[in-house]
C-alpha cells in the first residue's frame, strides 16, 4: 500500500485489513500485524537486563527506562 493510500485511509475511515481472528479491521498491514501478536502470544522483543519480554517494541523502549 502507498503513502498516498494510507493518507487517504485517514480521511476515508476505511479499514482494508482484517484481523482472520477476531474480525478487527486496520488502516495498514502494519498495524494488523502489530495487532495479530496478541492472539499469537508471540513476544519477540526482549529486556537485555531482565529477560522481560514484549509484544510491541514501544513496551519494551518504556521498561528500559526503568532500569
Amino acid at each position: 500500500s502507498s503513502n498516498l493510500a494510507q493518507h487517504v485511509r485517514s480521511h476515508t475511515g476505511e479499514k482494508p485489513f482484517r484481523c482472520g481472528d477476531c474480525g478487527r479491521s486496520f488502516s495498514t498491514n502494519g498495524n494488523l500485524s502489530r495487532h495479530v501478536l496478541c492472539h499469537t502470544g508471540e513476544k519477540p522483543f526482549r529486556c537485555g537486563d531482565c529477560g522481560r519480554s514484549f509484544s510491541q517494541r514501544s513496551n519494551l523502549i518504556q521498561h528500559r527506562r526503568l532500569h
